[in-house]
């Protein structure tokens, strides 16, 4: 740390924190833009770094209705994991790790990226030999994958109930290393300041009301802060993404759900991995903090709200003291939800829409937070060159008409979690 950081450091904490310089620039919007993104959570923010950086296309907007990681970028569990079986999945996430394992470095802000291990439970010798298919295809596609036995199990997470009669029968496990968590704050704020640096507009409070098309193109957005003209517009947000489609008059084969995520009172170290279960619909893991972070299946109806029920609530809480009934002393603090637009096969869009200049990151299902810097990186492609990169070639809306949906079931505790 340097002489004048130190100083700054305790003049700023004299003073209450009121004089800290903006980590990024708060502008008015322009008339026109190149590309205006819709969305200032992490996808829509690591798309305009990646555009400016990969692609010198700095002319560009990022709008967010409130403000930046407001929406899923802070309502997630915060897991980084590849684990994953069809190619197509396998190749994206993986592009997606290896942007993770340098993002500190590269943003020069640390996301505090911890490569704890993702550990999926195998409750059944039937598990047990799909997750070694699943590690052999991982291994195939150069992603590292270990099977383990109930021993191994054991000794890795020792709180987890691996008796004989334990409800869930531990039989082994897969684990990714590799896999972990981020700080999901800490990732919307490091691609915020990387873009704004390389000359990107970041426009908060700027709710988009309307995109206006002049026969088959988009020529820019209505906002409440006025018309924004654009040659191109990115929508990147989340479980609003069929609503704000719909703007254009388009109609995607998507549903808005919220799926909820708890957290405990914080205790000491006892949990230094990611464990997840798809027989008992969870997963689970600590923070930096001590607090136990866990989550679930989906609530059962469509919402756009950001809460949830009860019965997710005491489901998931059931399932999680079953694994671990040491947990059944903490007190749960609270609970949250997020809203999550689900396709029909559990896997994303990313791509061009049938209407010229406007293009999709979206549909990420139980969480797209592992795939930000990857799905960045590739939507940054799309756009600038009009075309979709190898990663993202397969992940198009088209697929759903044409019968080559990317249907990966058993990716976590529930399809795509995480």
């Amino acid at each position: 740390m340097t002489r004048y950081s130190i100083f700054s450091l305790v003049r700023n904490g004299f003073g209450g924190h009121r004089d800290w310089p903006e980590a990024w620039r708060s502008p008015d919007p322009k008339p026109e833009y190149d590309v205006v993104i819709i969305g200032g959570g992490g996808h829509g923010l690591a798309t305009a770094y990646y555009l400016a950086k990969e692609h010198g296309v700095a002319n560009v907007a990022v709008v967010e209705k409130d403000w930046l990681g407001g929406g899923n970028t802070g309502r997630n569990t915060t897991i980084v994991r590849s684990n994953y079986m069809i190619a197509s999945n396998a190749h994206l996430y993986e592009k997606s790790m290896k942007l993770w394992e340098g993002l500190s470095q590269d943003l020069n802000y640390n996301v505090m990226f911890s490569q704890r291990g993702v550990l999926n439970l195998a409750h059944s010798d039937p598990q047990l030999d799909a997750f070694a298919r699943r590690g052999n295809s991982m291994r195939l596609n150069g992603i590292d994958a270990e099977l383990l036995d109930r021993d191994q199990v054991e000794a890795m997470v020792p709180l987890l109930d691996c008796s004989d009669d334990a409800r869930y029968p531990v039989m082994g496990g897969l684990l990714q290393r590799r896999g972990g968590t981020a700080r999901h704050d800490a990732v919307a704020w490091g691609y915020a300041r990387g873009a704004d640096s390389r000359g990107v507009d970041i426009i908060q409070q700027c709710e988009v009301t309307g995109i206006r098309r002049d026969g088959g193109r988009v020529t820019g957005v209505e906002t409440s802060r006025g018309f924004i003209g654009a040659k191109k517009i990115g929508i990147a947000v989340a479980g609003h993404t069929g609503h704000v489609a719909a703007m254009a008059g388009l109609r995607l084969p998507i549903e808005s759900h919220v799926l909820q995520a708890m957290v405990s009172e914080p205790v000491k170290p006892v949990l230094d991995t990611v464990v997840t279960s798809g027989a008992a619909h969870c997963y689970i893991s600590q923070t930096d903090k001590g607090d136990l972070v866990f989550g679930g299946d989906l609530d059962g109806w469509n919402t756009y709200a950001q809460r949830g029920n009860f019965p997710i609530i005491e489901h998931v809480t059931a399932a999680v003291l079953t694994l671990f009934p040491a947990f059944s002393r903490l007190r749960l603090m609270r609970a949250w939800g997020g809203v999550v637009d689900m396709t029909m096969d559990g896997s994303p869009i990313i791509a061009k829409l049938p209407v010229e200049g406007l293009f999709l990151n979206g549909g990420w299902c139980y969480g797209g937070f592992k795939a930000t810097p990857g799905s960045g990186w590739v939507f940054a492609h799309t756009i600038a060159q009009n075309r979709p990169h190898d990663l993202n070639a397969a992940f198009t809306l088209e697929r759903f008409g044409q019968g080559r949906t990317i249907d990966e079931k058993g990716a976590g505790p529930v399809p795509g979690a995480h």
